[in-house]
């Protein structure tokens, strides 16, 4: 169960009667997805790309298509994207921070944020916690985070430490629940165990690395604590940095940031197992990989939702369809075996 605390007393989100937020107004129904108490879209929005590789106008143009085609769930980190030369990190926030304050649209959409990664607000020390998330909270432009990860473990601080401050951000009601992003299986059940016995905020979603060929990091020892904890996976790089949507092939040149971390799967075995079962897959279903590919990821246990991001509005539709594609068991071996 997670901890009890104090609803935000600004823009706080419309519940339902289980306490629930409802999303996005009438598209929330059976497709939301629970995270502790937050109900997500199938398809959670990579924020990476704003302000990096799409400007502030076609961010824009693609969070509100996004929201239009039914999603709510928004991902973002502090450290976006302090790696582009000309930039310091949270660029993304304040893009998405400057969208929610000309929509209006705050309590409609749960946004999920980072603390750990900014290289002037590095690592889980409780100071760093305190003076991090009010800065995202002033670029947010909002006086709550729905899910609050820890982007990256940080080994230095004890366990408690770090989970005493998550609770105060929790109680002062700054955030709305926890989540853990790049940690070991035994440090998760370390955190999980402390919040239980200290009454503290406890993590109610995982972010790990997962996709049809980088299934190691999670599947294993780390998925069996999710399992065992009831944590919602909400999975990164799940189209492995755009090789899952069929468009990197043995000659083709594509125009991308990330086409050199996409290059790495080309004309390997693997690779090449997988883009021939996605298209088979794809054809039976008439629709792109890149949908055949989040619709695996959603069919596994402990997964709400995949991460993937657009730069452009003509990008969206294939990913906010990873809802509408339900893959047989035939299907969902044929990609497995492929990928194993």
């Amino acid at each position: 169960m997670t901890a009890t605390h104090s609803t935000p007393s600004t823009g706080s989100p419309r519940t339902t009667g289980s306490g629930e937020s409802t999303g996005s107004g009438e598209s929330s129904g059976s497709s939301r997805k629970p995270i502790g108490s937050l109900s997500v879209s199938p398809l959670s929005l990579g924020g990476n790309v704003f302000g990096w590789t799409a400007d502030e106008a076609t961010s824009f143009a693609v969070l509100d298509a996004y929201v239009a085609g039914g999603g709510n769930f928004i991902d973002t980190a502090d450290a976006y994207s302090y790696w582009v030369p000309g930039n310091k990190g949270g660029e993304s926030e304040t893009v998405i921070g400057n969208w929610l304050a000309s929509r209006g649209n705050r309590s409609d959409v749960v946004i999920a944020t980072k603390v750990g990664a900014l290289p002037d607000d590095k690592g889980l020390s409780p100071a760093t916690i305190k003076s991090a998330v009010d800065a995202s909270l002033t670029r947010l432009r909002t006086d709550y985070i729905d899910l609050y990860y820890t982007h990256y473990d940080d080994e230095s601080v004890e366990v408690p430490e770090f989970l005493t401050a998550l609770d105060d951000l929790v109680r002062a009601g700054k955030v709305r629940e926890i989540a853990a992003s790049n940690i070991s299986a035994q440090r998760l059940e370390e955190s999980l165990t402390c919040s239980a016995r200290e009454g503290l905020a406890r993590y109610v979603a995982l972010q790990p690395h997962y996709n049809l060929v980088s299934r190691d990091t999670y599947e294993g020892e780390l998925a069996e604590v999710a399992a065992r904890h009831g944590l919602a996976a909400v999975p990164y790089f799940s189209l492995a940095a755009g090789f899952l949507t069929g468009k990197y092939r043995p000659g083709t040149d594509v125009d991308s940031a990330r086409s050199g971390r996409a290059a790495q799967y080309v004309n390997t075995d693997r690779g090449n197992r997988v883009l021939q079962a996605l298209d088979t897959v794809a054809t039976a279903h008439e629709a792109e990989p890149a949908t055949v590919a989040l619709a695996w990821l959603a069919a596994q246990p402990t997964v709400a939702a995949p991460i993937a991001s657009a730069r452009t509005v003509e990008q969206l539709p294939a990913l906010l369809a990873v809802g509408e594609v339900a893959l047989t068991e035939a299907e969902l071996r044929l990609l497995g075996e492929a990928s194993a």
